[in-house]
């Protein structure tokens, strides 16, 4: 039977300002960078995949156990915790509502998968505005989240180092491209630690209840994923086989 597999996140606006002598003028472009992981699971029978970028995500992410079970596997890239957690019902009318935070937790725990995956507003993120560090979704990743801002830039690019044989890595080049970036993590001690980076967390899996979780902590997609690692031939293989353990 095929997966469902629900991307959310991985989309921004990008608002420039013109400055022209005395004249000025605001330009806004749109953009998503979820082609990448898109294509890997476009490319397997075994998945059915849906993007919810994160400005649908404040209004349309369920908010209901029953509307995520729907969804064999759960990845939060590059999305904010306040995205879930400020829909316009709460932060516009001051309205009470469901915390999808807790709702994501309560998932996995009832035996549903969930992968983050890192980047500028994941895990702590830029500035610590991820804010991932102070929600229920904590309690259910292999890592603890730092409260500070976790961006590790690495423009000289870093090699993500396999330190455990794992099914995750079967059929997955042994020579891994580098990366430009990730989030800085600490392992938990329930946490099982697959690859590092700089001696740091990369890949780590969990189980929690019923289900399972896990954390790539670079990007999917530019700047910290270059070309050298969207274009990997073992790219596809890797997310698929993440997602093939979560949800096996």
């Amino acid at each position: 039977m095929t997966k469902k597999v629900l991307l959310v996140g991985e989309s921004w606006t990008k608002t420039t300002i013109h400055v022209k002598g005395f004249d000025s003028f605001v330009t806004s472009e749109y953009e998503t960078g979820e082609e990448f992981i898109r294509g890997a699971f476009e490319q397997s029978e075994d998945y059915e995949y849906e993007h919810m970028p994160a400005h649908i995500a404040m209004e349309e992410f369920p908010y209901d156990l029953e509307g995520l079970k729907k969804y064999d596997l759960i990845i939060l890239s590059d999305i904010g915790a306040n995205s879930l957690l400020l829909p316009n019902r709460v932060f516009a009318k001051s309205e009470k509502t469901a915390n999808r935070c807790n709702l994501i937790k309560e998932y996995v725990l009832d035996g549903g998968a969930l992968l983050m995956i890192g980047g500028y507003m994941t895990f702590s993120g830029i500035n610590a505005a991820g804010k991932w560090q102070d929600t229920a979704v904590q309690d259910v990743l292999p890592v603890k989240i730092l409260s500070t801002d976790d961006r590790i830039e690495t423009p000289e690019g870093v090699y993500p180092k396999v330190v455990k044989d794992h099914e995750i890595f079967e059929g997955v080049e042994k020579e891994w491209p580098h990366v430009l970036g990730y989030n800085k993590t600490i392992l938990k001690e329930d946490g099982e630690l697959l690859a590092t980076v700089n001696e740091d967390p990369f890949i780590a899996v969990g189980s929690y209840g019923k289900g399972k979780s896990a954390v790539f902590t670079s990007d999917s997609a530019p700047h910290w994923a270059p070309p050298e690692f969207v274009n990997w031939k073992s790219y596809n293989k890797l997310f698929v086989n993440i997602a093939d353990y979560l949800t096996k």
